[in-house]
């Protein structure tokens, strides 16, 4: 017998079955919500870990009165490093960015640039738009560096590449622009048309020349075909005591062409520096610095580098050193690579010279043969 007023069986079980579906659609619904949330905050916001772990063996000639030396080295073909970048859609074709990084030394462990070094690569933050380009604040490369960078066959490699730099000249490098702090930055790219400028604050109370610096830079890049040019004006630290700054400005000039047909590509670079000082009397440091070279991959795993550099010195010691450099390279996946780099420097008058830019040598010519891997992340 059914209770009066009680619904049939069938009905109530046809509620209940109704109650559920809605309760599960209300579930899909709010999963799918949350689903879209996460998706649409993934859109807008992301961090990307990244970094190059580069390292080898090196045996060198020459690297002291005693000899030759063979040693472990750490970046042979890149600096090692690690940094975080990352981007936050701002709405309207409007990013935020940042990017820290940090120079590694792999045969140690320690940091690249010293103990307290810690982001001495990059250390910047900005915003960047789809049509006017990009603005950053902090400590960064300098366009010259950036921009430059394409225009050299082994590709700044420290074994073995003096588009940054040389050191047949003593304590003296005449070399390239290549890192600010304090710094802002402007980049901006318009139908292969790049254009660049970076400004340095010296941070000197009533002085907004002394320790400045600043940079500017133009590139056209059609196909195959890239050029480029730049200027840059480090200002000297006149006011100071401790050390004592004896430099007026440095001055560097800068340009670059490559053009790729097939698996090759040719590329030339120039250098124009000249440094002055404060001291009445003191002659100006003076240097031009070419280099010419090329890269071909025979196959997508196998690829060839060679350069020559060559550097004119105007000055007194007149050591005018040359360097040719020849790199082999393996790649055993899209990440990791092998390679072989060997480099052969020169200098005139007797003056010492190093295949490294930041090791002086022990004698007017140096070998040296690099064995090393690289795994990018």
């Amino acid at each position: 017998m059914r209770r009066a007023g009680a619904l049939p069986r069938n009905t109530t079980r046809k509620r209940r079955e109704e109650t559920t579906m809605k309760r599960s659609s209300m579930a899909r619904a709010a999963l799918i919500a949350v689903g879209a949330l996460a998706a649409q905050a993934h859109a807008q916001s992301n961090v990307t870990i990244y970094g190059i772990v580069d390292a080898g063996v090196e045996y060198v000639n020459h690297a002291a009165d005693n000899g030759g030396a063979m040693r472990a080295v750490s970046g042979g073909k890149n600096t090692s490093r690690f940094g975080f970048k990352g981007t936050e859609d701002l709405g309207g074709d409007l990013k935020a960015v940042f990017n820290l990084e940090s120079g590694i030394n792999v045969v140690n462990g320690q940091f690249d640039d010293g103990p307290g070094a810690i982001f001495d690569r990059r250390a910047t933050v900005g915003l960047s738009h789809k049509m006017w380009g990009q603005f950053t604040l902090g400590r960064t490369f300098t366009t010259t560096y950036d921009y430059m960078l394409q225009f050299d066959p082994m590709g700044y490699a420290p074994n073995y590449s003096w588009a940054t730099s040389a050191t047949a000249t003593g304590a003296r490098k005449d070399g390239l622009f290549s890192r600010s702090a304090n710094a802002v930055r402007y980049d901006g790219e318009f139908n292969g048309l790049k254009l660049g400028a970076m400004y340095g604050f010296g941070n000197v109370a009533d002085s907004m020349k002394t320790s400045s610096k600043y940079d500017f830079a133009i590139g056209y890049e059609n196909g195959p075909f890239a050029v480029v040019a730049t200027y840059d004006r480090q200002n000297g630290a006149g006011n100071s005591v401790t050390p004592a700054d004896t430099t007026d400005y440095i001055q560097g000039i800068h340009a670059g062409v490559s053009y790729r047909f097939g698996g090759a590509k040719v590329m030339a670079g120039y250098r124009n520096y000249k440094k002055t000082f404060v001291t009445a009397g003191t002659a100006s440091l003076r240097s031009d610095m070419y280099w010419l070279g090329a890269s071909y991959d025979f196959t997508p795993a196998f690829a060839l580098y060679g350069a020559i550099y060559h550097q004119d010195i105007k000055d007194a010691s007149d050591a005018d050193p040359t360097l040719i450099s020849l790199r082999a390279q393996y790649a055993m996946s899209k990440r990791t690579a092998l390679y072989l780099s060997g480099g052969y420097a020169f200098a005139k008058h007797g003056q010492k010279v190093s295949l490294s830019r930041d090791l002086t040598g022990a004698a007017d010519t140096q070998v040296g043969v690099t064995a090393g891997i690289q795994h990018r992340f």
